[in-house]
């Protein structure tokens, strides 16, 4: 099986009205139990809705599972000071076992700028912010000495395996970003025809760079409720061009959500 399912681990919720926060522990050991192959936090300060830090998140999911696929969907790396983002993803390579992903986006404008402001960096400024951390994060993350954008000269250690990059976003510039940085691009909903048209525009942008193509990972696309109809769904997805498929919560019930992913697992398998 080439395309890949995952699920998201119950650390917040879009519904400010309907908070889903569940045992990290139980939900990644159980993933990794029904045969998922990916389990992933979502990320920010202050969000619409409460929401656990996704570093200790992943730390945690990663600490209970041996296999599975830890990721961020998405780390918003403009929040934080690149060396510290560098180094947090570098321990969690090594506390996992270099079964991270790490997906970057810029934010949910939906969610305000309460949380930019909070920790004391610029919203407007938040899309090349992150455009400078992916510039440097790679170096800082394997242990190589790097220059900041200060002139600061720092080399972290212990190094790791750097991860891959999964660039979120389907606006112009977030296709840049998957171009420019990217091991790969995630999108939200899209159908896909969308998939297919969005990795190839990115193709080209690499192509500019001297970068291979890209695959995608699409989050929460719209399925049906039958495992086998879905199955059949997310073949569309793979001849798109799609790897790796996640799968969203349907409410606060993560283990129903699981059981039902590893039924479409098992059926698209």
């Amino acid at each position: 099986m080439s395309l890949e399912i995952g699920v998201f681990l119950p650390t917040s919720t879009p519904d400010p009205a309907q908070p889903i926060l569940g045992d990290v522990r139980a939900c990644a050991r159980f993933a990794e139990e029904v045969g998922l192959d990916s389990i992933w936090s979502t990320d920010h300060l202050v969000a619409s809705a409460p929401i656990l830090d996704s570093t200790v998140v992943v730390a945690a999911a990663a600490a209970v599972t041996e296999r599975i696929t830890v990721g961020f969907n998405v780390l918003l790396l403009a929040l934080r000071p690149v060396a510290w983002a560098a180094k947090q993803v570098s321990t969690l390579q090594h506390l996992s076992g270099n079964r991270l992903v790490l997906g970057i986006g810029t934010g949910n404008p939906a969610h305000g700028d309460i949380g930019w402001r909070a920790a004391g960096v610029s919203f407007t400024d938040r899309g090349a912010r992150t455009d400078a951390a992916l510039r440097a994060l790679p170096d800082l993350v394997t242990g190589k000495r790097t220059v900041l954008d200060d002139g600061t000269e720092v080399a972290l250690a212990p190094g790791s395996a750097m991860p891959p990059v999964v660039v979120a976003g389907n606006g112009r510039a977030a296709l840049r970003r998957a171009a420019r940085y990217g091991d790969g691009w995630a999108s939200i909903a899209l159908p896909p025809e969308k998939i297919a048209s969005g990795i190839a525009e990115i193709g080209r942008l690499a192509a500019e760079h001297g970068r291979p193509a890209v695959k995608a990972t699409v989050v929460a696309p719209e399925v049906d409720t039958d495992p086998q109809r879905v199955a059949a769904q997310l073949s569309a997805y793979e001849a798109a061009g799609a790897e790796r498929v996640l799968l969203a919560p349907t409410g606060a019930n993560w283990r129903h959500d699981y059981e039902f992913a590893a039924k479409v697992r098992a059926a698209y398998n």
